[in-house]
């Protein structure tokens, strides 16, 4: 996946290895340090933790990043935003439409259930976001009708209302087919996107009702700081 811009003042994150050290009796809990030495409690040698590694914000956007595009989307406040204003958290995200009767709120019950499954200490690094796929009905206020219906109106939850090619754009991104086949009625992909906080791709789950053990551990590994 490329996504090109013309802007060059927005950020990166690029992967950067961190070496930790932890007392072998952990004296002191889970503590750590950034520098081998030895433990102030029982003066053992401190032990060198596996390599961990994860994302340092930079300077500039990567390619692969969804921050490159800069077309504008309603919140289901009503404020305008661009994609890369949900940059800085983990990002969750499904292409959905609130009239849909059928695989939407299949798809709304595994976003949920996912959610339910991250840890209360990772969650507050995690951003879910719902895009319409039909953004002429989907106004932020029946979005946000939506999002109190189905108990999504927690800061964690954003729902999202952008322009007929702004959504078009976005899912040739993430490689989500939809198709109107009414005017209230969509066929599309069954597709949830992992991004990390560069907006870069890091997952996808396609189905419905799948298994989403690969998706908890994909994002538990986003959200470790």
């Amino acid at each position: 996946m490329v996504v090109t811009s013309c802007k060059s003042d927005a950020s990166k994150t690029s992967d950067t290895s961190l070496v930790m050290y932890q007392c072998p009796m952990q004296c002191e809990g889970d503590k750590t340090y950034d520098e081998a030495g030895s433990c102030p409690v029982c003066n053992m040698d401190l032990k060198q933790l596996e390599t961990a590694s994860k994302d340092i914000e930079t300077d500039e956007i990567s390619e692969e990043s969804i921050f490159n595009l800069t077309s504008k989307w309603h919140t289901e406040e009503g404020n305008e935003i661009q994609l890369e204003d949900l940059k800085g958290k983990t990002l969750v995200m499904v292409m959905i439409y609130t009239s849909c009767k059928a695989a939407c709120p299949r798809l709304v019950a595994d976003m949920r259930n996912i959610e339910a499954k991250i840890p209360t200490e990772n969650i507050e690094n995690v951003q879910f976001a719902l895009v319409s796929i039909d953004p002429e009905t989907d106004t932020p206020e029946r979005l946000k009708a939506f999002a109190i219906e189905n108990e999504m109106d927690g800061e964690q939850w954003t729902f999202l209302q952008g322009t007929v090619d702004g959504v078009r754009e976005f899912a040739n991104v993430l490689s989500v087919k939809y198709k109107e086949i009414s005017p209230i009625d969509f066929s599309h992909s069954n597709i949830i996107s992992v991004f990390n906080p560069a907006g870069e791709l890091k997952h996808q789950q396609e189905g419905l009702g799948v298994d989403n053990k690969e998706t908890i551990e994909a994002i538990l590994q986003l959200t470790q700081y």
